[in-house]
């Protein structure tokens, strides 16, 4: 049997002190590398990789996906990205943050994300509900009455024109849309309602896994992200609080899948 209880506390132990390693380098950066035009790669993101992926390996001996150093799945699998939101920690914005995921046998157990620049941590655990530094969080449930706001994510793997017509048909649904630059973040704040839902037509497991189980924690609906080898692959990627899920559904069917 899996240690959940375990591994849950060691998630939250080691988010903190890998974001707070990120932190602490920040201020003495190397110049990145450039994975493509606009991913890049600190040696922040390597050394908090490689703090998580140490501890694991010694701690529990589990499977490892991290976004830096690669990994192949098992029945019980961390599935890390050490810092997303890279552009955002080079440029010394706050958007960036930790995201720690856990899996077993095809279910996420839990999900772990710090943003070190604001002290956001964000925890769920299967069927115990989402937290934002301890107190519960909710999806919106569009409490607010306004136009749903969306962020809709983009990497390189998905065309500018599809990408614009995703754009589009949001826009004909009377969606309003934000790109902020961290599909993790994006997950957490629709999570607490500080975004109705998230949209990317693909994105990767490091990015999503601790957030999907964030949304889904709190009320909100994701789509079957592991579906289709997502753990190795990625996938496309809808989670929202629930009165947008037939929509955007929708919308991201008719981009990801058309007839």
């Amino acid at each position: 049997m899996t240690d959940l209880d375990a591994r849950e506390a060691f998630a939250l132990d080691i988010a903190l002190r890998a974001g707070r390693l990120a932190l602490t380098m920040r201020n003495d950066l190397a110049p990145a590398d450039a994975k493509s035009a606009i991913d890049f790669c600190t040696e922040a993101d390597l050394a908090v990789e490689r703090l998580i992926r140490g501890e694991v390996e010694e701690r529990f001996g589990d499977s490892f996906i991290g976004e830096e150093f690669g990994g192949e799945p098992g029945d019980a699998v961390w599935v890390v990205d050490p810092i997303d939101g890279t552009t955002g920690y080079i440029h010394g914005t706050p958007r960036w943050c930790v995201s720690i995921g856990f899996v077993v046998r095809g279910v996420i157990e839990i999900g772990v994300l710090y943003a070190p620049a604001t002290d956001r941590l964000f925890t769920a655990r299967r069927e115990r509900g989402a937290h934002l530094n301890g107190r519960p969080i909710k999806v919106s449930g569009l409490r607010h009455g306004a136009v749903p706001v969306i962020e809709a994510g983009w990497s390189e793997r998905s065309s500018l024109d599809t990408y614009f017509e995703l754009i589009r048909r949001l826009n004909a649904a009377r969606i309003e849309f934000r790109r902020i630059g961290s599909g993790a973040l994006g997950l957490a704040e629709v999570a607490c309602g500080l975004a109705d839902g998230y949209a990317e037509l693909h994105i990767n497991a490091w990015d999503a896994m601790a957030g999907l189980l964030l949304v889904s924690e709190a009320g909100g609906v994701v789509n079957d992200f592991l579906a289709n080898d997502g753990l190795r692959k990625g996938n496309s990627l809808m989670a929202c609080t629930p009165e947008l899920a037939t929509s955007l559904t929708a919308i991201l069917d008719t981009l990801t899948h058309p007839t």
